[in-house]
């Protein structure tokens, strides 16, 4: 039984940090647009991350990187940092 336990643990956690990395993404994309347009970059990166995980969000750079800090599910680790980095180029198409 701790075996199992500990499996879906490990996996739980891998699926936290999946979702951590596609919501920096999402959330890098989200601040690229407004970028892109003159607005807010970090405030709407910001507002594209669910609130659990807005405590340790960073967004900065261009192309506009966003790192956020995924909780860690183990008694013991830190908080797992995933980051996502894009830009919207205006010389490309499409």
């Amino acid at each position: 039984m701790p075996l199992l336990a500990l499996v879906a643990a490990l996996t739980l956690q891998l699926a936290l940090v999946g979702w951590g990395l596609w919501t920096s993404a999402n959330a890098a994309r989200a601040g690229a647009r407004a970028a892109h347009v003159g607005g807010d970059a970090e405030g709407a990166a910001r507002s594209a991350v669910p609130g659990v995980l807005r405590g340790g969000l960073e967004a900065s750079g261009d192309p506009l990187e966003v790192s956020i800090r995924v909780p860690s599910l183990i008694p013991g680790v830190e908080a797992i940092p995933v980051s996502a980095r894009t830009a919207l180029d205006a010389d490309t198409d499409g």
